[in-house]
């Protein structure tokens, strides 16, 4: 890479063959990594074993907690209900216990729920415990009854007080007596070791399919097995990273799923694109083992390089999201592709020096390691080059089409139907709903100041979407408040309790604050749909700026941006197919909600549309490396192909594999994850980056690398072209 002082050639020119470069600062960066071979090692042993040691206990300390819209008013109601009514707030766990066998305070049933009370009460975390009083806890025939466990701590400690005596809680249940603890809390403990189970599936799962792919495309098992270590050593250190900053910051256990799945393709995209540099760089000069590190560091690195800030800066868009999940999640997905990136940049290129020629061990029949150039997909390029309209209207009528439906895509927060039917937090949900009406898993919590008690009450029986207010409760502290709970009369997920809130809130004195688990998630779903556009907006400028400050070219830059939306907007719309619709719900085994996930578009676009960037890096700057050798725009999009073409195919295939293993086990979020970010990967380097962008290529000829005068003096020179 060459960021510089001295005069360069620009794009546009042809280059001077007669002064090689020397070595740019990556160059520089891996021969010094090979020199120092005994520091680097040992740094990163101590990285790997002293962050690793945390690594573990990542699925225990992490929390599943964490969904909300923070200012929002059910978040401020959630406080106040905790802080001045006994911890009885949405994050309170409901103990349901059942009688079979006549009313569930008399004989067995009083036995158990004398049991559950105790349990409840020797737990710490716990505020007050609510025995059931009738008319409100206690169901009218009788045989079902709700045990409260206020909130004692914060929203991520309550769902590891769920997870920490629901089973005990669960072995109270008799012939006759079912307990099953339910809420927020539960629901959140329960997704998590449901989704932990899955995560751990399709792990097992995704890493054959992986090595087999890895194996195919380098045709040898030692060069095939780099790839996994190296994200191994990435994903082992993020992990622990994570343990640590827990500590500071509470971390969302949804950040380790999603940066074990990203990080695991990402690495190996890497890893991939800089091991087959390194063998054609040795087959070209066997003795000159530097130069083979110089070579591969400045034009190989240097576009894994681009290509990992691009993912950085998308989703560093996503923190504008004022919600501790969203944060979070970003986060710990933006620390493992550190991490990814600082061992592939540091410690691969180490270990391709040690082992040399022995990563052709274990070689295919027809393995040649030394071949960089792919007769197959230069003469896919010859075919594109002659033939651009042909294959650019095919491929982009396909994507418009799938993209279609997305304009009939509806969102909502998860709905109870992310659970397995036999999961604690479902049986007691349904057993609530059964007993005390469709929408009383879903009460309402409405603080408001004891002078407006009389008017807040009024104003919730005289509103046609609640079934019934509660007396109301007073503040168990010295302030002057009080909390009256309202049953809606549909359930939490339903569209029209959006409605009932919203006329709440306009008819209910100023003083009152309307709450509760399922008003969290209509606030954070308000949210989600007021930053969405701004994020998009935001992705979509930064990525355009990154592309131009490594490319130098206005045009090619903004077609690489703009062509990103359309394998984005077509993942979305045959997502909307498969989880709106249902189409191919019985193979994928989930039962559909009626919506995407409220939190998918925004959270998904950052993370597809870093995938898509990264392909895009890949293939522009292997053509500009040939369009600065030559100033041929034909050499450039033939030669980008032929020598990027082979690595972007195999690196979709195992993003593909990896992603596609991860929808066929597991709750829903996990698998909306696995389809749309395998379709968009399948889509975006299979047709985007190997048909629509090298056809753009074609058109636009010598304006792709066209850069005005005024721009060269703004931007540093970077070049791909290296001896």
């Amino acid at each position: 890479m060459s960021t510089t002082t001295t005069p360069s050639h620009r794009a546009g020119t042809p280059p001077d063959e007669t002064a090689p470069p020397a070595a740019g600062p990556l160059g520089r960066l891996g021969l010094w990594v090979t020199s120092h071979g005994k520091l680097v090692a040992i740094v990163w042993a101590l990285l790997i074993v002293g962050l690793g040691v945390f690594a573990p206990s990542v699925e225990k300390n992490l929390s599943g907690a964490g969904w909300q819209a923070d200012s929002s008013e059910s978040v401020a109601a959630r406080e106040l209900a905790q802080d001045s009514f006994g911890g009885n707030a949405s994050s309170a766990i409901q103990v349901v216990v059942h009688s079979d066998d006549g009313p569930v305070t008399e004989g067995e049933g009083e036995a158990v729920l004398a049991e559950v009370t105790a349990i409840l009460e020797d737990e710490p975390r716990i505020a007050d415990v609510l025995a059931p009083q009738p008319g409100a806890t206690l169901s009218e025939d009788g045989s079902t009854a709700i045990v409260l466990a206020g909130a004692g701590a914060d929203t991520n400690e309550m769902v590891r007080v769920a997870t920490d005596i629901k089973e005990e809680l669960q072995e109270l249940s008799t012939d006759s007596v079912q307990v099953n603890p339910t809420g927020s809390s539960l629901l959140w403990s329960d997704f998590n070791e449901a989704n932990l189970e899955a995560m751990l599936q399709s792990e097992l799962m995704s890493w054959p399919v992986t090595m087999a792919i890895l194996v195919l495309a380098f045709g040898a098992l030692v060069a095939a097995g780099l790839p996994l270590i190296l994200t191994l050593s990435g994903l082992v250190a993020s992990a622990g990273s994570l343990v640590l900053i827990n500590e500071l910051v509470p971390v969302s256990i949804w950040a380790m799923n999603f940066a074990m799945m990203f990080a695991l393709a990402l690495g190996i995209d890497y890893a991939l694109f800089l091991v087959v540099r390194y063998r054609a760089a040795r087959a070209a000069r066997p003795h000159d083992k530097p130069w083979a590190i110089a070579q591969m560091m400045d034009t190989a690195g240097k576009a894994v390089l681009l290509s990992g800030l691009t993912v950085l800066v998308s989703l560093s868009a996503v923190m504008i999201v004022p919600s501790p999940s969203f944060r979070s999640m970003a986060g710990g997905i933006m620390l493992s592709v550190v991490f990814i990136l600082a061992a592939t940049l540091t410690l691969l290129p180490l270990v391709l020096h040690k082992l040399d020629d022995k990563i052709n061990k274990g070689a295919l029949p027809w393995a040649k390691s030394g071949e960089h150039r792919s007769p197959r997909f230069e003469a896919w390029g010859e075919r594109l080059w002659k033939r651009p309209l042909v294959w650019g209207l095919a491929s982009l009528v396909v994507l418009l089409a799938l993209a279609a439906p997305v304009l009939g895509l509806k969102t909502a927060m998860p709905s109870i139907k992310v659970l397995p039917e036999e999961s604690s937090a479902r049986v007691g949900y349904d057993l609530v709903q059964e007993s005390f009406g469709e929408g009383a898993p879903g009460t309402l919590q409405v603080v408001a100041d004891k002078a407006d008690a009389e008017a807040t009450t009024e104003a919730l029986n005289a509103d046609s979407g609640i079934a019934g207010a509660m007396p109301p409760m007073p503040a168990s502290d010295d302030s002057d408040l009080v909390l009256i709970q309202a049953v809606p009369t549909v359930d939490p997920s339903d569209p029209e309790l959006g409605e009932t809130v919203d006329r709440l809130r306009a008819d209910l004195p100023e003083s009152a604050l309307v709450g509760g688990a399922a008003v969290e998630n209509l606030d954070l779903k308000a949210q989600l749909d007021e930053s969405t556009p701004l994020v998009i907006g935001i992705v979509m400028v930064l990525g355009f700026l990154l592309l131009l400050f490594a490319l130098q070219a206005p045009l090619i830059s903004l077609l690489g941006t703009l062509a990103s939306l359309l394998s984005t907007a077509a993942a979305f719309g045959v997502a909307r197919l498969i989880f709106q619709e249902g189409y191919g719900s019985d193979l994928l085994g989930f039962e559909p909600q009626g919506f995407l996930d409220a939190w998918a578009p925004v959270f998904f676009f950052a993370m597809i549309f870093a995938i898509a960037m990264d392909y895009t890096v890949f293939l522009l700057a292997s053509a500009k490396e040939h369009y600065e050798r030559t100033g041929d725009p034909k050499d450039a999009m033939v030669g980008s192909l032929a020598h990027s073409g082979r690595v972007i195919f195999a690196a979709g295939a195992v993003m593909v594999a990896v992603f596609f293993t991860f929808a066929l086990s597991g709750p829903i979020p996990p698998k909306e994850m696995g389809v749309v970010l395998g379709i968009a990967v399948l889509l975006d380097a299979f047709l985007v980056r190997l048909v629509l962008l090298p056809v753009m290529l074609r058109l636009t000829g010598r304006a792709a690398w066209y850069t005005p005068a005024w721009l060269r003096k703004v931007l540093p020179n970077i070049t791909f072209a290296h001896d």
